[in-house]
């Protein structure tokens, strides 16, 4: 048996529990919890995906982060997704979520912030590699080449936040 999680429909309300590769295979709705990086100094993490994933392999994210399990709240995945990923033990804060319907299937984004103190160790499967950049040189790369469609929703929603 694969990977559970929990299909969900247009107001996030849980369906009933799936496996994810059905999921994504027949597009149905199902929740990614994901966490914005940043540094003490404002920079926001930017990584590349290994060429070996199976989602979007060798494009640019800002997005940490993966499905969320049965019964597991938007938080616990996204902090529970920083140790995978990165090795960064840290808290994460919920700041908001939204629909997403680019990408592999229609998925409700929960989107956190952390604030990343200490050194990375990424998890070579998921990471090829990674960099911390200024709002400005994040906008040029976001804006060029091949970007995870989800991250740079996630991102444009994220600057206008602080822009308001």
């Amino acid at each position: 048996m694969g990977e559970l999680i929990e299909r969900v429909d247009e107001q996030d309300r849980v369906l009933h529990v799936v496996e994810r590769a059905e999921a994504v295979r027949r597009r149905w709705m199902h929740r990614i919890a994901t966490t914005i990086c940043r540094d003490p100094t404002g920079r926001i993490l930017v990584l590349r995906r290994a060429e070996e994933h199976v989602r979007f392999p060798g494009h640019y994210d800002v997005l940490v982060g993966g499905a969320v399990g049965v019964g597991e709240s938007y938080e616990d995945a996204a902090a529970r997704e920083l140790v995978e990923e990165l090795g960064a033990g840290v808290p994460v804060r919920f700041l908001f979520k939204f629909l997403c319907r680019d990408g592999i299937s229609p998925v409700w984004f929960g989107v956190h912030e952390a604030l990343i103190t200490g050194p990375l160790s990424p998890d070579p499967s998921e990471i090829a590699w990674h960099a911390w950049l200024t709002e400005p040189q994040l906008r040029n790369v976001a804006d060029r080449g091949p970007f995870v469609p989800g991250g740079r929703e996630a991102l444009r929603r994220y600057l206008g936040r602080s822009a308001q």
